[in-house]
């Protein structure tokens, strides 16, 4: 529901929502907003040999890979996607208000490129594969709910305006409102199409042009209702139309669609943005497993009242090569699969779409997942880490988040709503382990072909190179609970001698569906304590964990990758 805002205390929040970031005791020069403990020049004071040295280790966290594409477009589709580009550009300029503010004005400030780069890749001073600690000098913690809300705000205060009830609260809730403050300081939900009108209004307008290129009708379709969507925040329509299309060449995910970033609460999206190419072939021969869901949903590893939803039936797998990333989803860690929509209606009538992002699956697996193999799985089995099993192990992950439960059992509403900010890592660590669980199910039944030691030695692996990425993102938090949570089982056991690591199929078998269980029951009962006290238990990383990853950074291990992007590394 959307709330209706005079005249007078809309514009005025619309205009707050696109300041800088004010956080509690900044200190604010010119037009420059600092937060506490920030230097009162506006600048980062001088770098040092020592910071240098460590902003030249942070870079190198990073290996650049060009997004390119040899997969056959026609003189038309050329045409769209630099136009798409253009569009998904106007999601980066709105995410970097939503998690910083001026984030223009910071990058201006500092006069060492290389830090000012490392900025640049996390959208801010603070550092999204190291727990969001600050780099550049004088900035503390990053606030939990980046530029979502307004400087100051407490949970209390939040809280106390949402129990008023009615449309207000499930305003100032809502996924598509910034939070700030209006006449006497009291709370204001303003629409994201308001805050943000003129970013929108351009990118509806590339939209609409792409949408006049398009040969296909489902694709000149969606993109039309998805340019009306970002001028009104109505995402249903659009998602539906999405949903519909089954043969376009050419793809865009583009709007408010996580909310990773707001680590306050998890009620806000925050802006992104792919450019897509879809694999026709490839696609194909992934289809036949979103058939399989309902008999994956009844088979489930739960008690019966945890899975009596039922999947939608029009979901599919589809793989794409990326050729372009924009706005959350291009901060820090990149992700290489996607599953959306995330709206629960739409999921329960429709199902979702699954995209394998098949180029940036590679970049990771030749560049970074091998490596780490090679420092840190036993010796014998490391010809178990292959391609098709990390592809599958992506790919399925995403076909789990269609599996388990949406609402609670229990009228806590839904398990997003009921688990706020504790939702997003636990989706990530249901998927991950659903997923695994989904793929050993599958070759037990001859649905699939292959060694499922591939996918468990695989899936160790990757394990090693997602906590990388810190606690702060929910993935590295989902990973590093499971990680621990497994070892406690036994499904894989670590030689001091070499500082390798062996898997136990069985046991892993055996952990796989026990926390596959408790995941669906947290999330059916919308158990947030419970919740809390399993990553108070397990999401930490421990000395000798801690002591292995140390080894893989010291040989030079990338933690993840950027990228050269955009209509001229295509040739367009």
């Amino acid at each position: 529901m959307t709330l209706r805002l005079s005249c007078a205390a809309l514009a005025a929040g619309a205009l707050a929502a696109c300041a800088p970031a004010v956080q509690p005791g900044a200190t604010t020069t010119g037009t420059a907003t600092l937060p506490a403990g920030a230097p009162s020049t506006g600048a980062p004071s001088g770098t040092t040999v020592a910071m240098r040295d460590s902003i030249d280790a942070k870079l190198a966290q990073y290996t650049s890979v060009r997004l390119t594409t040899d997969l056959p477009l026609s003189a038309r589709q050329r045409q769209m996607v630099p136009l798409l580009i253009q569009a998904a550009r106007e999601m980066d300029g709105v995410f970097r208000m939503q998690t910083y503010g001026n984030l223009d004005s910071l990058l201006a400030s500092i006069p060492d490129p290389r830090l000012r780069r490392y900025a640049e890749i996390n959208y801010g001073p603070w550092d999204r594969i190291a727990n969001n600690a600050p780099f550049v000098p004088g900035f503390g913690a990053k606030p939990e709910g980046s530029n979502l809300y307004p400087a100051g705000m407490t949970k209390t205060e939040f809280d106390a305006q949402v129990a008023a009830g009615g449309a207000r609260a499930d305003s100032l809730k809502s996924l598509y409102t910034l939070v700030r403050r209006g006449p006497g300081g009291r709370l204001t939900a303003v629409p994201y199409h308001v805050a943000f009108a003129p970013q929108m209004q351009r990118a509806a307008g590339y939209l609409r042009q792409a949408a006049a290129l398009a040969d296909d009708a489902g694709l000149r379709r969606y993109l039309e209702l998805r340019a009306d969507a970002l001028l009104t925040d109505n995402y249903q329509p659009s998602d539906l139309a999405w949903l519909d299309m089954k043969t376009n060449p050419l793809d865009i995910v583009i709007g408010p669609i996580e909310t990773y970033e707001d680590a306050l609460y998890g009620y806000k999206a925050a802006y992104e943005a792919y450019v897509l190419v879809k694999d026709q072939e490839w696609s194909q021969r992934l289809s036949r497993y979103a058939a399989l869901l309902p008999s994956l949903q009844r088979a489930l590893p739960v008690a019966e009242q945890f899975k009596r939803e039922t999947p939608g039936t029009d979901s599919d797998l589809n793989a794409y090569d990326v050729v372009y990333y924009a706005g959350e989803a291009n901060a820090g860690s990149k992700t290489i699969a996607i599953n959306l929509p995330n709206d629960e209606e739409v999921q329960l009538a429709k199902g979702t779409r699954r995209l394998q992002l098949r180029n940036a699956v590679q970049a990771k697996f030749d560049r970074i997942l091998v490596p780490i193999a090679g420092i840190l799985i036993a010796p014998d089995q490391r010809r178990h880490v292959t391609f098709d099993a990390f592809f599958g192990n992506t790919m399925f992950h995403e076909v789990a988040h269609g599996l388990g439960i949406k609402n609670t059992i229990n009228n806590r509403g839904t398990v997003r709503e009921a688990l706020r900010d504790q939702a997003s890592a636990l989706e990530e660590g249901k998927a991950d382990v659903l997923g695994l669980w989904m793929e050993t199910r599958l070759l037990d039944t001859g649905e699939m072909r292959g060694d499922v030691s591939d996918n468990y030695v695989t899936f160790l692996a990757s394990i090693f190179r997602s906590v990388r990425f810190g606690a702060s993102s929910a993935h590295g938090r989902a990973n590093i609970a499971r990680f621990n949570y497994f070892k406690e089982r036994g499904a894989f056991s670590r030689d001091a001698a070499s500082g390798t690591y062996r898997v136990d199929a069985a046991r892993m078998r055996q952990a796989v569906d026990a926390l596959s269980e408790q995941i669906l029951r947290y999330q059916g009962e919308g158990d947030y304590a419970g919740v809390q006290a399993f990553m108070e238990r397990y999401g930490r990383i421990d000395a000798e964990l801690q002591g292995d990853l140390n080894r893989v950074g010291n040989a030079g291990i990338p933690v993840d990758v950027v990228f050269e992007q955009g209509a001229s590394v295509l040739g367009f």
